[in-house]
């Protein structure tokens, strides 16, 4: 408990730091604090560069090699594996060296593991997305596919919104407008869709399915629940966002949490006009 105590406390104290002395930790990143052997008011413009240069490529040796290491500990021993496209493995390094953030890091040591036993699933276009997410933008992403749903056999994800009731003598006895699950009250609202479409995850806009046959079950999969719903009549059709072919690709990296009060919600909302089981 002691130690734990100590973290805590360190923890705040870097929190606590002042803003001047944010901007002069800074100051080290760019070679414009003494080290030592180092004092840059004693060194020219140029060797101020050179030295800021031989930190930020230590820097990015660091990052390279810690990615490296993540990968190796997701690389099976008993699995065939591939030699690396050389022009993918190029682009990879030289994005990768980039990364600093050490959660993000453990998904692009991910992405060599897989590539080097099952080759092909990242395109460079995915990479050139993924290296411009940041943590904040993951978890968005994260938190998405932890309410996206797999519909029937198909493997692709989908983000329903809801579903509306269109034509048919029964629309004249009720709103024509769309029943909404209301994602913004489960953490997801427009502003983190928006966020998602800005970074080529999400398509823009909202897709439609066709008109739901009554007789058919739609057999939904949502992370570790299965939900039945049959439609009580033919005039129903669901509402969703659809991920991008790179999105889809990202779902392979992402380990999204349940929600339980998600789920809960939906078959609440559906129940009006399906058969829930």
């Amino acid at each position: 408990m002691a130690e734990i105590a100590k973290i805590s406390e360190a923890k705040s104290a870097q929190s606590d730091v002042s803003a001047r002395k944010k901007a002069l930790l800074l100051g080290r990143q760019l070679g414009l604090s003494s080290e030592e052997g180092y004092r840059p008011t004693n060194a020219s413009v140029a060797e101020r560069a050179e030295h800021r240069h031989r930190k930020l490529h230590s820097q990015y040796q660091t990052n390279l090699e810690t990615i490296y290491a993540i990968a190796l500990s997701h690389t099976p021993s008993d699995v065939t594996g591939v030699d690396l496209d050389p022009d993918w493995a190029h682009q990879f390094f030289l994005i990768a060296e980039q990364i600093h953030n050490r959660k993000m890091q453990e998904l692009w040591g991910r992405i060599l593991a897989n590539e080097i036993t099952s080759p092909g699933n990242f395109s460079l276009r995915t990479l050139t997305t993924l290296k411009q997410l940041t943590h904040k933008e993951a978890q968005i992403l994260e938190k998405a596919l932890g309410m996206a749903v797999k519909v029937n056999n198909e493997t692709r994800l989908k983000l329903i919104i809801g579903y509306r009731y269109t034509g048919g003598i029964g629309q004249i006895f009720r709103k024509s407008s769309p029943i909404n699950i209301g994602l913004s009250n489960f953490g997801m609202p427009y502003s983190n869709i928006l966020t998602l479409v800005d970074a080529g995850i999400l398509h823009r806009g909202e897709f439609e399915t066709g008109l739901l046959n009554s007789k058919t079950p739609i057999n939904f999969t949502l992370m570790n629940t299965q939900m039945k719903l049959t439609p009580k009549s033919g005039h129903l059709l669901f509402n969703y966002y659809r991920l991008t072919p790179i999105g889809d690709e990202l779902t392979q990296l992402i380990h999204p949490k349940a929600d339980n009060e998600y789920s809960t919600a939906m078959r609440q909302v559906f129940a009006k006009d399906f058969k829930v089981e």
